[in-house]
C-alpha cells in the first residue's frame, strides 16, 4: 500500500533524520546522545524509508550490507581500545589530539562511531529479515 502522505513525509524526513543522527553521534561525548542514540535515529530513518518505498528501494539506499556495517562497527570499537594500548595505556583509555579548526579529537569518538555503525547495522539487518519474511 503506497500512501502519498507517507511518501512525501519520508522524502522530507529521511535526510533530516540521518543528519540529526550524525549530530547526535558527534555531540554525544560530552552531552546526551552518542553512538547508540544516533544509530537508533538512523535506523528509524531507514525503517521509515522501507515503510514508504518498500524493501527493494531501501536495499538500494543502504549501499553497504548491514552485516558489513556490524563488522565495521566492531572493528572501530576494537581499534579505539587498541590505540591506547599501543601507547602503553590501559585498554579503552581515552586519548586526545588537538586538530586545528576541529578542536580535540579522541579515541572516544572512534568508539562512538563503532557503536553507531554497530547499532545501524544490527537494527537494519533485523528490519530487512523481518520485512523479507
Amino acid at each position: 500500500m503506497k500512501s502519498l502522505i507517507l511518501l512525501t513525509a519520508s522524502r522530507l524526513l529521511f535526510p533530516l533524520m540521518i543528519l540529526f543522527s550524525v549530530f547526535l553521534l558527534l555531540r554525544g561525548h560530552n552531552a546526551p546522545g552518542g553512538g547508540f542514540v544516533g544509530g537508533l535515529v538512523a535506523s528509524a530513518a531507514i525503517a521509515l524509508h522501507a515503510l514508504a518505498h518498500g524493501i527493494a528501494a531501501t536495499h538500494r539506499v543502504v549501499a553497504v550490507p548491514p552485516v558489513a556495517l556490524v563488522a565495521m562497527g566492531l572493528s572501530c570499537a576494537l581499534a579505539s581500545g587498541l590505540v591506547a594500548w599501543a601507547w602503553g595505556q590501559p585498554y579503552l583509555t581515552g586519548l586526545w589530539i588537538a586538530v586545528p579548526l576541529a578542536g580535540k579529537i579522541g579515541t572516544p569518538l572512534l568508539f562512538d562511531l563503532g557503536v553507531y555503525l554497530l547499532v545501524v547495522g544490527m537494527v537494519t539487518h533485523l528490519l530487512f529479515l523481518l520485512w523479507e519474511e
